[in-house]
């Protein structure tokens, strides 16, 4: 399963131009994950083969077309975490790597670290001959018309009304193998080094072969205050509740705290469970004996 972000997209406010293209995107991520899959692939490559396509389409905030900071910067954070091993990699801050999903699994399997942030992680993807864009390549002018609108608005300076573009996936693989992988390029108009979600491993990424991979998409500090992958991950391994009855907990959860978004998640049997709370979310789902679908709008 992929998710491309959740928010405000909803059948007329969405442009014919924007929907076609999401949907051409999120159609060629599942083709890249599903491919790994075909060939008796791993669930970890599955998840960066997907997250790397969504990266570089302009349609989705990661990698190419991420947002801007407050101070016109493009800042991206992103994780992967392997369910077999638990073993995990993140980076938050990074301005000069093309895929930053990759990035973090050169974290993971060449660190003795977790999550690496801002110059130490731009340095650590220099050493590590992670490919370099400059900050031209990962800029497209809607996104700085989005900055624009946002610095015009003095009393909204977060977009927490609008769409939250991050991408993700989850897969489980012909062994049973589970894993996650996330990246964004956070809050339009984010200032002080603002990190989200979605690089904190248990927050907005995890993976456990005892339960599930979870990648999540929305207002990214509700998320953390619940620890919510995590969470999601504990009730199903701790209770006997179904995914869909702890999905659904989880997301009232959430709208209590004031939070907005969605998840995506897969279990080891194979079993997937999506929720969201907002009026669409960019989506996925792909197995051997279910063709591919692609979904935006709630009603679908």
């Amino acid at each position: 399963m992929i998710h491309g972000g959740a928010g405000a997209m909803a059948r007329g406010r969405l442009s014919e131009a924007d929907e076609q293209a999401g949907r051409a995107g999120l159609a060629a991520a599942l083709a890249a994950g599903a491919a790994v899959l075909e060939a008796q692939g791993s669930a970890l490559d599955a998840v960066e083969a997907a997250v790397r396509v969504l990266e570089d389409d302009p349609a989705f905030n990661a990698g190419r077309g991420s947002v801007f900071t407050w101070d016109g910067r493009i800042e991206c954070d992103a994780a992967i975490m392997d369910g077999r091993t638990r073993e995990a990699g993140a980076v938050a801050g990074v301005s000069a790597t093309r895929n930053p999903v990759g990035l973090a699994r050169a974290v993971m399997t060449e660190s003795a670290h977790v999550l690496l942030s801002a110059a130490g992680a731009d340095a650590f993807s220099l050493e590590h001959g992670r490919e370099q864009a400059d900050q031209e390549w990962f800029a497209i002018p809607e996104r700085r018309r989005q900055l624009d609108e946002i610095k015009a608005r003095p009393d909204a300076p977060f977009d927490s009304g609008m769409k939250y573009g991050t991408v993700g996936a989850v897969a489980v693989d012909a062994a049973g193998h589970v894993a996650a992988a996330t990246s964004t390029g956070g809050l339009t108009a984010k200032r002080w080094g603002r990190i989200g979600d979605s690089p904190l491993i248990g927050a907005g990424t995890y993976a456990d072969d005892r339960a599930a991979a979870i990648s999540c998409t929305g207002s990214g500090e509700h998320f953390i205050r619940l620890a919510f992958a995590h969470e999601f991950s504990a009730r199903l391994r701790l209770t006997d509740d179904s995914p869909e009855t702890v999905a659904t907990a989880m997301i009232d959860e959430l709208g209590a705290l004031g939070g907005k978004g969605g998840f995506i998640a897969v279990l080891p049997d194979g079993r997937a469970v999506h929720v969201f709370n907002t009026p669409g979310m960019y989506r996925g789902v792909v197995a051997h004996d279910r063709d591919a679908e692609v979904a935006i709008f709630g009603d679908e």
